[in-house]
């Protein structure tokens, strides 16, 4: 089960997290070869998106992964809710889901 965390984003501004993926016993999960996902909707059924730009640390073994959007794409996103999610994928194309959670986009005044 993916862990869930809400965030709140900055309409207008660059947006980065770093998070660290491990296994249920707590053990840092060796990122080497895997895929990594990332996306925003307006809501679970929403057929648009916004994908996260993701990479894995340098030592992709530390089990450490980065999501962002550039100023421009959350310039983009209307104010308001929306849904997320963060995936990872194996070798054998096997998806783990680990983190998810809701999206407040703030308004920008300064453009």
């Amino acid at each position: 089960m993916a862990a869930i965390s809400n965030l709140v984003i900055d309409q207008g501004t660059t947006y980065s997290l770093t998070i660290n993926v491990a296994d249920a016993t707590g053990a840092a999960v060796n990122l080497t070869g895997y895929t990594l996902r990332a996306q925003l909707r307006k809501s679970y059924g929403a057929t648009s998106y916004t994908s996260f730009t993701t990479s894995a640390g340098a030592v992709p073994a530390d089990g450490e992964l980065t999501i962002s959007l550039t100023d421009a794409q959350t310039s983009a996103l209307k104010s308001g809710r929306y849904v997320y999610d963060i995936e990872i994928v194996d070798t054998s194309s096997v998806v783990t889901r680990v983190l998810e959670g809701i999206v407040t986009i703030t308004p920008e005044v300064t453009k």
